[in-house]
């Protein structure tokens, strides 16, 4: 099944809610800290065993008590990442995020892991907060 058509049948066919949520992946969210105005985690938050083996995590979610909405930190690299601010641009509902984009329950709209809309009715990419590695740390500026 390819990713549009399996969108429909989680969006318009199953409906909104629960039953889009069964058709999400498990999302992990991960633990960090509060430094200033910055968030602070972990690159090993990415990490995760599974059958003995080690694997990598596409994405983690952070939640903080300053943003209604979680931000998901995609990592693409050891030291490149995009943060993206889970609420939908087009009618402000919250993004759910997959592998390699986010689809917003709401409408429909998609968009890609580096927050570029892929699939309107949104018009405007996803709010992206700046991102820095530094050594084993990674920093969001909020």
């Amino acid at each position: 099944m390819n990713r549009n058509k399996f969108i429909r049948t989680c969006v318009v066919g199953l409906g909104v809610g629960t039953l889009v949520e069964s058709c999400a992946s498990s999302n992990y969210y991960a633990t960090h800290g509060i430094v200033d105005n910055h968030i602070v985690i972990n690159k090993s938050e990415f990490t995760f065993l599974k059958d003995k083996e080690e694997r990598q995590r596409p994405f983690v979610l952070v939640k903080n008590e300053k943003l209604e909405f979680p931000i998901c930190l995609y990592q693409f690299g050891p030291t490149e990442y995009a943060a993206l601010y889970l609420q939908c641009t087009h009618q402000g509902c919250e993004v759910n995020p997959y592998h390699d984009y986010l689809v917003c329950p709401c409408h429909g709209s998609e968009y890609s892991n580096r927050g570029k809309v892929l699939q309107p009715p949104a018009e405007n990419n996803l709010k992206q907060f700046d991102v820095r590695s530094e050594g084993e740390t990674i920093i969001i500026q909020l």
